[in-house]
């Protein structure tokens, strides 16, 4: 059995409780991370929570309600919302604001990385190798709170994150925008040195035990995978992130 790290509570001075309240933050107040609803809880209120989080992106967790009692409150109506220790962009808004400054884009797509250790080690990796922005989907990737940026050294509080919900739609925005789509896959037959990183990319990462979703890897460009002299199943994910940008950033510098 894998050993896990227990994730701290949460603050609840990062909490927005209630259903008025969370409301509220949706409307016009800080930017949330998630919605955490009992999946019993109903009523126009939660109808309403439910669009707004639609349309400003923000993931909700359906769960039951001794999960929302864990938080250490008794008066959040069946819903709680966590406050975004990190900053949210729009994919488009980076894509523009990189090239309007004459730079070449060098994306990083993670898909399926649920472990916040191996987030906040890569954060630190792309930031120190210039990536120009994370992108993850709203679902299926582990939470940006404190753990993740503690394990990051700060950087997921410096490098531009992406949240998006479709990674399908969002390399199609970036094949619009004339950026190559590079998936990492250990079978591939092109090694990484053979890359041009040089011109306009993104790197798909997916997780060690699953990989890149199947449909995903079909839309990108080019499968390409990092070549080992042991006959090993393959590297950790974070690990392997760090050799393919340090591979980008030396052709970049030459």
């Amino acid at each position: 059995m894998k050993n896990f790290r227990q994730q701290h509570r949460p603050k609840k001075s990062s909490l927005v409780i209630g259903r008025a309240a969370v409301i509220g933050a949706l409307a016009a107040g800080p930017q949330l991370d998630r919605i955490y609803l009992d999946t019993k809880a109903q009523g126009q209120d939660i109808n309403e929570i439910k669009g707004l989080a639609s349309q400003k992106g923000v993931p909700v967790n359906y769960v039951p309600v001794a999960k929302l009692n864990a938080f250490n409150i008794t008066d959040h109506e069946g819903c709680v919302a966590q406050i975004a220790k990190v900053q949210y962009h729009d994919l488009q808004d980076i894509i523009s604001f990189v090239t309007e400054k004459g730079e070449t884009p060098l994306f990083l797509v993670l898909d399926g990385i649920t472990d916040i250790r191996n987030i906040g080690g890569i954060a630190r990796t792309a930031y120190c190798t210039g990536v120009h922005a994370i992108i993850i989907p709203d679902k299926g990737v582990g939470a940006l709170q404190e753990d993740a940026i503690l394990t990051s050294a700060g950087a997921l509080e410096m490098i531009p994150v992406c949240r998006v919900n479709s990674l399908m739609k969002a390399v199609d925005e970036l094949h619009l925008n004339g950026i190559k789509v590079y998936a990492s896959d250990m079978k591939s037959d092109k090694h990484i040195a053979d890359v041009d990183f040089k011109d306009p990319c993104a790197i798909v990462m997916g997780s060690e035990e699953k990989g890149i979703y199947p449909a995903l890897m079909k839309i990108c460009d080019d499968r390409i995978k990092i070549p080992m002299a042991g006959d090993f199943e393959s590297l950790n994910v974070s690990v392997a992130t760090g050799i393919i940008l340090y591979e980008a950033m030396k052709q970049r510098m030459s």
